[in-house]
């Protein structure tokens, strides 16, 4: 009864309750008005034809307009309110002008770091380099050694360490935080060191974590000496700031230790809970000069909520970095550019591979773009193989990552399906060269209205496992091919729709 009781008083009832009731009025509001005279009619029909002309116009990805306009033209009043509503990227000025703030103040120091360009021999790869280091102002490193881990609990095991050994600070940011054994331990050794001195700040995605976390989350980390902020926190109104989500993975500790990957703070994650098999995720740790942008990448978002001086001098390493092979250089993406670096970044390695890239992603919702850019890679010969999961999170997301399965069979892609579980992995791996490994999916709301992060690296001992370990995942997965998809007709309309509506998942 008292659970009962907590659930109806709580935040995520309230929310919901009051999203569905503007969801209604609005439409009701719309309807009845356009029902009581031919003049509003027709003006919120021309305003739906406007709207789809702008869309016609814009420089938005083609898949997200697509959809709209079908919307729009299938249901004018309702679509056009819901565009207006929920459909524009329109980045909060606010986030925008704090969060451009932080990356103003952090560019020249980000600037003096890392190693030119062409530091890595390859004309190539420096044109990568080059461009993620103009989009994003996060510059290549040398002296920064890679580890990969093929799964969550290997990962979790030495980030405990690591942060046992913290003396200066902590800095944590993720997506998902769940109560459990995962979080649990971890906040047991972050209340600790607190307690002793050492800053710890955390951010937490409120979207992400809105139905896992109690309502008093903050105020207890707070309470126990940790810094706190709820990113962009969930309102109970009809807007497009809620589509901007931190869906960032990363643990910087004293300067000199960064983790980032798929891997947020959960059990299931760490395969201490089973609910969709396996769970097969990947990271990486980075000891090192790469360290200090996953440092910047934090303190940018972290200043954007509570609008501090922000400056990397206090958070460098204590030490210099000793000499390790290969270059390594952390990125961020964010919806504020409207650039969609990750996608170029994926759509590069494509087009300069001679050899092999291999991708383990969850989601497989591409635009005509990434799946050109999959299938000239292999109709040139390149060996191209997909990881998905065997077994769904979520069934319609399933389907329609299926759906896309045909055109690259056809083409020569090779898809395998992980069946002992789910793959909640994000990397790609090429040519022995080089490789990526990060919170990037394959979908459209990962590659252009959420802040993510990558790892790329190259020459470095770690690509070498992120090739086997994806080779091995797929071998214990099993291969699809083309007789093994056959949606028939219905199916066939199935998946059409479900492409068509794609961009909204």
């Amino acid at each position: 009864m008292r659970f009962i009781r907590k659930f109806f008083a709580g935040r995520i009832f309230i929310t919901a309750v009051l999203l569905l009731l503007q969801i209604a009025w609005t439409t009701r509001f719309f309807l009845r008005l356009s029902a009581s005279s031919v003049a509003i009619n027709t003006i919120l029909g021309v305003v739906a034809v406007l709207l789809v002309v702008y869309l016609i116009g814009s420089d938005t990805q083609p898949a997200y307009r697509i959809v709209w306009i079908v919307f729009i033209m299938a249901l004018p009043i309702l679509g056009g309110l819901l565009y207006l509503f929920i459909g524009i990227n329109w980045t909060p000025h606010r986030l925008r002008r704090l969060i451009g703030r932080g990356h103003d103040a952090l560019r020249p120091e980000l600037a003096a770091s890392g190693v030119p360009d062409h530091a890595c021999g390859s004309p190539r790869l420096a044109a990568r380099s080059r461009y993620i280091r103009t989009l994003t102002d996060y510059p290549l490193y040398a002296n920064t050694d890679v580890k990969y881990y093929p799964v969550g609990e290997e990962m979790f095991a030495d980030m405990l360490e690591t942060v046992r050994g913290a003396k200066r600070f902590i800095f944590l940011e993720y997506f998902i935080i769940a109560p459990g054994k995962m979080w649990d331990e971890l906040y047991a050794v972050l209340r600790e060191k607190a307690a002793r001195g050492v800053e710890v700040r955390l951010i937490v995605d409120d979207m992400g974590s809105l139905f896992l976390l109690p309502d008093d989350f903050v105020r207890t980390l707070e309470r126990d000496g940790i810094r706190c902020l709820r990113f962009n926190p969930f309102v109970p109104l009809l807007s497009v700031v809620m589509n901007n989500r931190d869906h960032r993975k990363i643990l910087v500790v004293d300067g000199h230790t960064a983790f980032n990957g798929g891997i947020n703070l959960s059990d299931e994650y760490i395969n201490h809970t089973h609910p969709f098999g396996h769970w097969k995720d990947t990271g990486v740790r980075l000891r090192g000069d790469a360290v200090r942008s996953f440092t910047a990448m934090f303190l940018e978002l972290w200043q954007s909520e509570k609008n501090e001086a922000v400056s990397l001098a206090p958070y460098g390493p204590d030490a210099p970095a000793p000499p390790s092979p290969g270059f390594v250089q952390p990125f961020g993406d964010s919806p504020l550019d409207h650039e969609p670096v990750s996608a170029g970044v994926y759509i590069d390695i494509l087009a300069a591979a001679a050899d092999y890239v291999y991708i383990m992603t969850p989601y497989l919702i591409i635009d005509d773009v990434m799946r050109e850019a999959l299938t000239a890679a292999a109709k040139r010969g390149v060996d191209v193989r997909i990881l998905t999961p065997g077994i769904p999170d979520k069934k319609l997301v399933y389907r329609l990552t299926r759906s896309h399965y045909r055109p690259l069979l056809a083409a020569g892609v090779r898809i395998f399906e992980y069946t002992p579980g789910f793959v909640h992995a994000k990397s790609f791996v090429s040519d022995d060269v080089c490789a990526v490994v990060g919170t990037i999916n394959l979908d459209y709301r990962s590659l252009f209205l959420h802040f993510e992060c990558g790892t790329y690296f190259e020459y470095a001992p770690a690509v070498a496992g992120v090739r086997d370990d994806t080779l091995a995942a797929m071998a214990a997965g099993r291969e699809v091919h083309m007789a093994d998809h056959r949606p028939g007709f219905f199916g066939g309309l199935l998946d059409a729709l479900l492409r068509i509506v794609a961009p909204l998942f």
